[in-house]
């Protein structure tokens, strides 16, 4: 069994690095991340505008609207943000200047947005305004397809034009940062007229047409369609066990999706619709506090069992992993123990968060836990961040650890079988000898 796993390993990791070090894909991937601080602070300022006191909600009406800005600025326009990150990480393939790949990334992704004629309005401060104004909504979670494919194609019309010496070339006695700004006076202007053109003048929606393509596989992946959130759990820990980074390989793939769902899930609580009735069920936080408690394959259970194991080895792994599985971090379980390449433990590394998506996925159709709402840190407790992802749902915290108890119940007859197999090994390596024995 195992060499198999080992042929198998064998077979799919170029595929895996050739995703994983694909540069547009790492471009993807990497400018989302960088993001990532926004996002977690706009979710912060979610659970604050919904702390669950009495008399809570009344007490910051009045203030509900300027409380809403950061969330409205961070999450809010995450797509505008992630237009400029995803174009200066693409940059970097190319030793291209990244402040002004970022830049012409962004000014992309704002030429595919239609402002808005406001003839008369009236401002919330009961201003009156006129004139052309830029929606925020475009540049939320919906406008971010439209935000990756503008700024990769901005980047490559700059990589393109730089390589074919296409710019106004400047002294050397030039300063390095005036001759970068005149090197891209040409990209620029090819970017301008192409995404104008294609936008304004032939009024093409590339946004509305790339989430039209990518919808069917967005609403199967992380939408409300259990077989697709199966198969994520299936494809992330099937590569974990072959001892390749699953969210690494699947990361640029999905995270444009899981990003999108949470953001729209949020966008709608705050519009005022209930938890339960949110979009999307399978967001990355759904995965991250149900399923990975103490990270991929919910290993907190066997960190746990390994820590009261008779094998010298298991135990001290066991303490050694505690901590890191408190906040979810389960590398040192997976190369560890090992997991990866082990037939033992990858059978339970696989089934338990199968199971326990079966049991989330039904109580959440029956309306018994929430749908996700914000985005903390993947690397806060599992309890804590489930209730806070909830919108302080008490369900919520009370379900993981019934989760963590089914993890228990089905790793622990592999465990014992793993356990005999280290202890019996133990006596090999350390065979007690007739004198030993008799003193």
């Amino acid at each position: 069994m195992e060499k198999k796993l080992e042929r198998l390993g064998d077979l799919l990791l170029p595929f895996a690095n050739a995703i994983g070090n694909q540069k547009h894909m790492q471009a993807i991937r990497n400018g989302l991340i960088s993001i990532l601080p926004l996002t977690l602070v706009g979710s912060f300022f979610v659970i604050f505008l919904n702390l669950p006191f009495p008399g809570y909600n009344e007490f910051i009406a009045p203030y509900r609207d300027i409380l809403d800005i950061p969330f409205r600025y961070t999450v809010g326009i995450m797509s505008l943000y992630a237009s400029y990150t995803i174009a200066a990480h693409l940059s970097k393939s190319y030793k291209l200047d990244m402040i002004t790949s970022g830049f012409l990334g962004m000014l992309a992704f704002i030429l595919l947005l239609v402002p808005v004629n406001l003839k008369e309005g009236v401002t919330t401060a009961g201003l009156e305004v006129t004139g052309r104004y830029l929606p925020i909504t475009p540049m939320s979670a919906q406008g971010l397809f439209g935000a990756i494919l503008a700024s990769l194609i901005a980047v490559e019309i700059y990589h393109f034009m730089k390589e074919r010496k296409v710019e106004i070339k400047m002294p050397e006695s030039v300063p390095p940062v005036v001759a970068s700004s005149f090197s891209a006076l040409f990209p620029t202007l090819v970017i301008i007229l192409l995404f104008w053109v294609v936008r304004h003048l032939l009024n093409i929606d590339v946004n509305g047409i790339i989430t039209f393509l990518l919808y069917p596989l967005q609403d199967f992946l992380v939408g409300n369609n259990l077989f697709g959130g199966i198969l994520t759990v299936l494809l992330i820990c099937g590569f974990w066990i072959l001892g390749i980074h699953g969210p690494a390989v699947l990361g640029p793939i999905i995270r444009p999706f899981w990003d999108q769902a949470i953001a729209q899930n949020t966008d709608a609580f705050q519009s005022g619709v209930s938890e339960y009735m949110l979009p999307n069920i399978f967001t990355e936080q759904f995965l991250q506090w149900f399923l990975w408690i103490g990270g991929a394959g919910t290993t907190l259970a066997l960190v746990v069992m390994f820590c009261f194991s008779k094998s010298v080895f298991l135990k001290q792994l066991g303490k050694l992993s505690f901590l890191p599985g408190i906040f979810n971090i389960n590398e040192p379980m997976i190369f560890g123990a090992p997991i990866v390449m082990n037939p033992i433990l990858a059978i339970p590394f696989i089934l338990t968060p199968v199971v326990n998506i079966i049991i989330a996925y039904t109580l959440t159709i029956m309306n018994i836990l929430p749908r996700m709402v914000a985005k903390p840190p993947f690397t806060m407790p599992a309890p804590l961040g489930a209730m806070m992802s909830t919108n302080w749902n008490i369900m919520s915290f009370i379900m993981v650890f019934v989760f963590f108890f089914i993890s228990y119940i089905i790793y622990w007859p592999f465990f014992k079988i793993f356990e005999k197999r280290m202890i019996d090994q133990e006596k090999d390596d350390h065979p007690i000898t007739e004198q030993t024995s008799q003193k």
